[in-house]
């Protein structure tokens, strides 16, 4: 049933309106407006724009067949991280891609293409679905915020599908890490590099023997850290008395992400007093691990529409976090989905047309009646 012309056509339409985090407002205006076109009943959780300091909303749209039917939640985020601006999408052969000045932004607008056509699909044949809630989240990718400042009060699912796993369909996320965001700030003292150096405390310095020493990358099959960003500094002729340095740790494991993120503090509080820097530092846990049993229903649902599409149900673990870690917390069982696409966040991302397809038409096994 799928018109995968039009689910290509507008997928690129989708790409190319730009919606780095928190500048969402014109990809949310476009969606509302066909959400409204298909006959949903359209919320926008405004509270979220003070929390997470974007300039949209989270979408929350309703779709009621049976009023004393339960309601499923289908979601995906609006988001993209940089360079996401201006993205000119090309075709080559069953693959999508940017022409590499960009990333192509399938991470998630794969995902909310597959569960649009999929409606959209239903709605043009005139065949019924089950009560629904649609939410398209904002600024997923910096920390989660928009589904962890959602008003669950609007929300009446307690099940929820998430597109926005990478990888080839069939696989299902059932395993996903917290994360913790680590900043710190080391303080030194200014002095002339030429004249007194020896009068100075540098503090990139500090910062560079703290994290030579930090266990980094991949910590084990459950754990990884990393340093993502380092800002500090004014001339070469001026000892550094400021940096900022930006990490993370993630694990499946919340013992393993305590013990994480206490070693990167330790190593950079040993440095400070090795050189006698000061150090000020803050840890946010942005999200807790996501752990869904095997045997849920919810799993047994999604793996037999697989199989009905001859699509082979993958039970994986991830190393990403995503909108479902906060549904999960909030008493919503969700799942996350691979829709097929591929080198997330970098230049090189592209995503398959025959895994967009299969995607939406398992979009459609599960909401039809």
């Amino acid at each position: 049933m799928v018109n995968q012309d039009r689910l290509i056509e507008k997928f690129i339409e989708y790409v190319k309106v730009s919606s780095e985090s928190r500048d969402e407002i014109r990809f949310q205006q476009l969606l509302v407006n066909e959400l409204k076109d298909m006959g949903f009943e359209i919320f926008l959780d405004e509270s979220i724009k003070v929390k997470s300091g974007s300039n949209a909303s989270n979408i929350i749209a309703k779709y009621t067949s049976d009023p004393s039917e339960d309601y499923i939640m289908l979601s995906a985020h609006m988001d993209t991280v940089t360079p996401g601006n201006d993205i000119i999408p090309i075709i080559e052969g069953d693959y999508i891609k940017s022409d590499g000045s960009t990333i192509l932004g399938g991470d998630d607008k794969g995902g909310i293409i597959t569960i649009m056509e999929a409606v959209r699909t239903l709605k043009e044949h005139k065949l019924l679905m089950h009560n629904l809630e649609i939410v398209f989240t904002i600024c997923e990718e910096v920390g989660l915020l928009g589904s962890k400042y959602l008003d669950y009060d609007m929300i009446k699912s307690k099940k929820a599908i998430v597109l926005d796993s990478s990888g080839h369909p069939g696989n299902i996320i059932i395993k996903g890490p917290g994360q913790n965001k680590i900043d710190f700030k080391i303080t030194g003292k200014t002095a002339h590099a030429g004249i007194c150096p020896e009068e100075g405390i540098n503090a990139i310095q500090i910062a560079s023997e703290a994290i030579s020493n930090m266990n980094l990358l991949r910590i084990d099959e459950e754990t990884t850290a990393n340093i993502g960003k380092i800002s500090g500094g004014s001339a070469t002729n001026i000892v550094c008395d400021s940096v900022i340095v930006n990490c993370e740790a993630r694990s499946l494991s919340l013992e393993k992400l305590q013990k994480q993120t206490d070693h990167m503090l330790e190593e950079m509080t040993k440095s400070c007093d090795k050189f006698g820097g000061k150090l000020d530092f803050e840890v946010t846990r942005s999200y807790n691990p996501l752990v869904v049993d095997e045997n849920s229903e919810l799993v047994k649902e999604i793996s037999s529409a697989m199989r009905n599409l001859d699509i082979s149900p993958i039970l994986k673990a991830s190393g990403g976090g995503s909108d479902t870690n906060n549904y999960f917390e909030n008493g919503i069982e969700a799942i996350n989905l691979a829709v097929g696409m591929t080198n997330v966040h970098t230049k090189d991302e592209c995503i398959k047309i025959s895994d967009l397809v299969k995607m939406t038409e398992l979009i459609i096994e599960l909401i039809k009646k």
